[in-house]
């Protein structure tokens, strides 16, 4: 069962393979997207030394970063799922010898491996020759920026699933799909850093799991987040990817429910 999902990654691999032209294009925007934040943050800074704890250049490789890591752990599973629901294929899943949502995930990270190999690390080298990136030099840096790169994308990848299967409940779940992108672009720190939010609102947000796909990665790839606290972010990460099976888990089992009383 292992080499079937293995199997799942590697053809999902090749079918983005197919339409890379997409991708090429897509680099093009997320590096005039990090051009635009780059300088409307200069423009911010005025010469200032540092802004919410922010320098100027951490601020730059902040906006690279995260633009970039968004391109890896982004993906469409919440309309795939939505749309396979509405048009009912989703029911011959439940008698194929294996877990949909699972299948759902391998595929998405399929996804997520191409992006990483033809978009993310090109669109960064670009990045890095356009705008005063500041890249870590510890090794270990790269190594747990890594790690939490591939939480983020679990963590991300549950919201969509969360999100897609809603669909079972509503007529047309389009509208929650949109807003929930919005919101987790907003609330993960991907359009401001969280340190610039209001008080009230970054002690909301520490009790979301959004900070945990963008804002903490970046900052320890940013060194804004000392050797000695890089375990405790790891484990907020870890924590809320155990934290939303949960919720994963009741929502697929009333779903299923539901779709027996459809059907029957």
């Amino acid at each position: 069962m292992a080499s079937a999902y293995l199997d799942l990654i590697r053809i999902r691999f090749l079918t983005m393979l197919a339409y890379r032209v997409n991708y090429y294009s897509g680099i093009l925007i997320y590096t005039l997207s990090i051009g635009v934040y780059y300088f409307t943050w200069q423009a911010i800074y005025g010469g200032q030394g540092s802004l919410a704890g922010f320098t100027a250049g951490q601020m730059t490789t902040y906006i690279a970063v995260s633009w970039m890591a968004r391109a890896f752990y982004f993906n469409n599973m919440d309309r795939e799922i939505a749309n396979e629901i509405r048009d009912g294929s989703v029911a011959i899943q439940f008698i194929r010898p294996y877990n949909y949502l699972i299948v759902k995930m391998m595929q998405a990270f399929g996804e997520g491996i191409f992006r990483l190999l033809l978009f993310m690390t090109p669109g960064m080298i670009i990045a890095c020759l356009l705008f005063p990136v500041e890249l870590p030099t510890d090794p270990k840096r790269w190594l747990v920026f890594a790690l939490m790169l591939f939480l983020s994308f679990l963590i991300n990848s549950q919201l969509n699933i969360l999100t897609g299967l809603t669909a079972f409940f509503v007529e047309n779940n389009e509208g929650m799909i949109r807003m929930k992108r919005v919101v987790v672009d907003l609330f993960s720190g991907v359009i401001v850093p969280i340190s610039f939010f209001p008080g009230w609102l970054i002690a909301l947000n520490e009790w979301l799991p959004f900070q945990a796909i963008t804002f903490l990665p970046s900052s320890v790839f940013t060194g804004r987040i000392e050797d000695a606290q890089i375990l405790s972010v790891i484990g907020i990460q870890i924590v809320w990817f155990v934290v939303l099976i949960v919720p994963i888990l009741l929502m697929w089992r009333a779903a299923r429910h539901r779709l027996f009383v459809q059907g029957g």
